[in-house]
């Protein structure tokens, strides 16, 4: 875990697994975690939405952005092998992403953070 000058962290790599029974496109299952992975580290890192004015003041991802191609951690994702019959893929990668980032940044610098996006001060 290492942090940038403002105290946003930087994720360097992330490994995620998936059990969707057997396996029918493995590059389709890879390609939707990996994208459920973006949307998960870019709520824990970069997005928020605030208020002036009593109205929000992001309108689209304009304003609202993901992680761009140049903060994406290198991500590794394993399928695990099974006979089961094929299931759907769905956005497993999402849920995790924000608890991983923060145990890691509890486990490196003992604070726990409990608001997104996060910033280590």
């Amino acid at each position: 875990m290492k942090l940038t000058i403002n105290g946003t962290p930087r994720v360097r790599r992330i490994v995620a697994a998936i059990d969707c029974g057997q396996p029918v496109n493995p590059d389709g299952i890879a390609q939707q975690v990996e994208g459920a992975i973006v949307y998960g580290l870019s709520a824990a890192l970069k997005e928020a939405i605030t208020i002036k004015g009593g109205a929000v003041e992001q309108a689209n991802f304009h304003d609202f952005e993901l992680l761009r191609i140049n903060e994406m951690p290198v991500v590794e994702v394993h399928i695990i092998p099974s006979t089961e019959p094929p299931s759907s893929t769905g956005e497993p990668g999402l849920p995790p992403a924000a608890p991983a980032v923060a145990n890691a940044i509890f486990a490196a610098t003992g604070k726990r953070l409990r608001t997104l996006p996060f910033k280590v001060t």
